[in-house]
């Protein structure tokens, strides 16, 4: 119905009307939402400093990985989960941080951030829990980490519940109180967030965290969440990754399927 948007996309774009209809529909209502649609940049992402309590998540992480502190990353045992535990222990392990990971089990211990895990944070002697693709109604297991004496960084995409845990930080662009500009990023897409904040936080280059970006391709695909905004330049620019030097383990998958690396698309992650 929004025919204006239509209008003005087919006169900026020199399209026809039935084109300009379709990006309507899909909320691609502007000459600049049309640009980052067909065009995706890595210029053209979203500053992590605007999403909520990035600031002090950056600051404890990079003081882990200064002080070399012991970390557990807490994620899921689904393809977004997985993988962004994997972004995020990769990135902590190549700082030389005493990096471990724990993945509940689907049907001992269900999803999210439980007892058992907490139990094994503090067995390891653990500074600091990185949850990733879970956390955001951990309230009693945040409480129960802050008694251990082990600091928590949620990082989630999922729904907010009637209370926010209370830890050194929350990421999730679902929260009310949230101003990021897109709220539809996978569990490793905040991961990866956090991580290009503790870079920028750190003094390094952007392309220190770009090299994760095949494994939240796979995440984006994976966890079936909006390919619009922010989502298509992460997915573009993982899959250009994935198809010129795709790690052992993507390698690998591919070969096991006789899929052919440099053709590789979103449907055949999925």
């Amino acid at each position: 119905d929004n025919e204006q948007a239509v209008s003005a996309l087919k006169q900026q774009l020199g399209i026809p009307e039935k084109v300009a209809h379709l990006l309507a529909l899909r909320g691609i209502d502007s000459y600049d939402r049309a640009k980052t649609y067909f065009r995706p940049n890595l210029s053209s992402i979203h500053d992590p400093f605007l999403m909520k309590d990035m600031d002090e998540a950056t600051e404890r992480l990079a003081r882990a990985i200064r002080n070399r502190e012991r970390v557990l990353v807490y994620g899921d045992y689904d393809v977004d989960g997985t993988t962004a535990a994997s972004i995020m222990y990769l990135f902590l392990k190549e700082f030389g941080v005493a990096v471990d990971f724990y993945i509940p089990h689907r049907f001992k211990e269900g999803y999210g951030i439980n007892p058992s895990g907490i139990k094994h944070a503090a067995d390891i002697k653990a500074d600091l829990i990185v949850s990733v693709d879970c956390g955001i109604t951990a309230i009693e297991e945040a409480s129960r980490a802050r008694e251990q004496g082990i600091d928590l960084i949620i990082c989630d995409h999922h729904n907010v519940g009637d209370a926010i845990p209370k830890a050194i930080a929350v990421l999730d662009p679902k929260r009310a109180d949230c101003s990021y500009p897109f709220d539809g990023l996978s569990g490793a897409g905040v991961g990866f967030k956090l991580i290009e904040g503790t870079v920028k936080k750190l003094g390094l280059s952007k392309k220190v965290a770009y090299k994760f970006l095949d494994l939240v391709a796979v995440s984006i695909a994976s966890d079936i969440v909006p390919m619009v905004d922010e989502n298509r330049v992460l997915m573009r620019a993982g899959l250009k990754q994935i198809n010129s030097e795709p790690r052992a383990g993507i390698k690998a998958l591919a070969d096991l399927i006789n899929l052919s690396i440099g053709t590789i698309t979103t449907s055949n992650i999925v």
